[in-house]
């Protein structure tokens, strides 16, 4: 499978709880942390949840 860089660019600060989860199950936890993930069907499904607040790179 493919992997993608996930960097967190917005704050979980006043969002829902389902949002801020989905970042920690991402791996992020922190204002401008990047992870490296498989772009599995239910990562791809996270990254749409929390599109707003991440980057994704290739």
């Amino acid at each position: 499978m493919a992997k993608i860089k996930i960097t967190q660019t917005g704050s979980p600060i006043r969002r829902h709880k389902t949002q801020r989860a989905t970042l920690v199950g991402l791996g992020l936890n922190k204002m401008h942390r990047t992870v490296e993930v498989e772009a599995t069907p239910e990562v791809m499904g996270q990254v749409r949840k929390v599109a707003h607040l991440i980057k994704v790179e290739n």
